[in-house]
């Protein structure tokens, strides 16, 4: 190699390494933002986390996900919140497991200049957040609730139902769900936010499956036991319903019992092809999860917060899913719902 050759050489290797100098900073510049989910095993998390990522990497910010270890893990929400607001991030989004116990955190993260944008959820109260991006949960539930009843017809007002719910402690999807179903099945009852508050006979007993299917699997069983004529099953979402279903068949009573559900994942909707769920309401985690990222990148940029009060959801939709329509509930069938699904 000449002199000139190796000048040359030198000189193009110093301007690429100028340029590799000149991106590092651009990256490191990138705005912190979280997210937070319950756990990163549900399909419902998993898909959440795959909006955010890619919405993160279209708007330039970098982000950083926790999960729980368990649906009800409050203590690993808690300490993801601290590591954000240690690392300087501006803003996070957040499933909560425990929409009360969270709060103190969420407000030492608010107070320390970070946004705080609510998925899925909401707080309780629902303006411990800046915002709250979810679907409408006592919705959902309620279209599940009008489908059993208008499906059992004259049988509705002798039916005997399970109600297969999260956990003990009152958690805000937990409960709007519960009482959406009850609402629009027709049954009273005192307090939305405690489940349980209702008087009506047909309602066979409430258990708590932690939204899963070993969990629905438990509780219906351990309704079963109490009343052997439960027809009607309301589960808090699919993976219980499954469990559900499983506890039933084991005890040859699946031909004669409707399960209703809510989530709208693939095998949720599948399971209505199969004949093991009747009608779920499909909610859509992966644009809750981009539309929260949005939002972050915009207050980390400019300042500005989402608009609107921070005590009402942004509705990010819900439909009920059943090849079973009954007049007066809106529904798509489930070759609709599979090209809307995830997980």
């Amino acid at each position: 190699m000449t002199i000139k050759t190796r000048l040359v050489a030198a000189a193009a290797a110093g301007a690429i390494a100028l340029a590799l100098a000149g991106m590092a900073p651009a990256m490191a510049d990138q705005p912190i933002v979280g997210l937070i989910t319950k756990t990163n095993t549900n399909p419902f998390f998993v898909k959440m986390k795959e909006g955010a990522e890619a919405k993160a990497k279209e708007v330039g910010v970098e982000l950083r996900s926790f999960a729980g270890k368990y649906d009800g893990d409050n203590e690993a929400q808690v300490a993801a919140i601290e590591s954000l607001i240690a690392a300087g991030a501006k803003g996070f989004a957040i499933v909560p497991s425990d929409s009360r116990a969270i709060v103190p955190t969420i407000k030492k993260a608010r107070d320390a200049g970070l946004l705080v944008i609510t998925l899925d959820t909401p707080m309780d109260p629902m303006d411990a957040a800046d915002a709250t991006y979810a679907t409408d949960n006592f919705k959902a539930g309620e279209l599940i609730g009008m489908w059993a009843n208008k499906t059992l017809g004259d049988k509705a007002k002798d039916a005997k139902i399970a109600m297969l719910d999260l956990t003990i402690s009152p958690v805000t999807v937990d409960y709007l769900r519960d009482h959406g179903f009850l609402h629009g099945f027709g049954i009273a009852y005192d307090d939305v936010t405690k489940n349980g508050s209702e008087h009506d006979k047909r309602i066979a007993g409430h258990d708590v499956t932690a939204g899963a299917e070993e969990g629905g699997q438990k509780a219906m069983e351990n309704l079963l036991q109490k009343a052997p004529d439960i027809n009607l099953v309301y589960t808090i979402n699919e993976p219980a319903a499954a469990g559900a279903y499983e506890a039933l068949k084991a005890a040859g009573k699946e031909k004669g019992v409707l399960i209703v559900s809510i989530d709208g994942g693939c095998p949720g909707v599948k399971n209505i092809q199969a004949g093991i769920i009747g009608a779920t309401s499909q909610q859509y985690p992966l644009l809750m999860a981009s539309k929260a990222v949005e939002s972050l990148a915009e207050f980390a940029k400019t300042g500005k917060k989402p608009a609107g009060p921070a005590d009402k959801i942004t509705d990010t939709g819900e439909t009920l899913i059943t090849d079973k329509p009954v007049a007066g509930v809106p529904s798509i069938s489930t070759e609709e719902g599979l090209k809307k699904c995830w997980g």
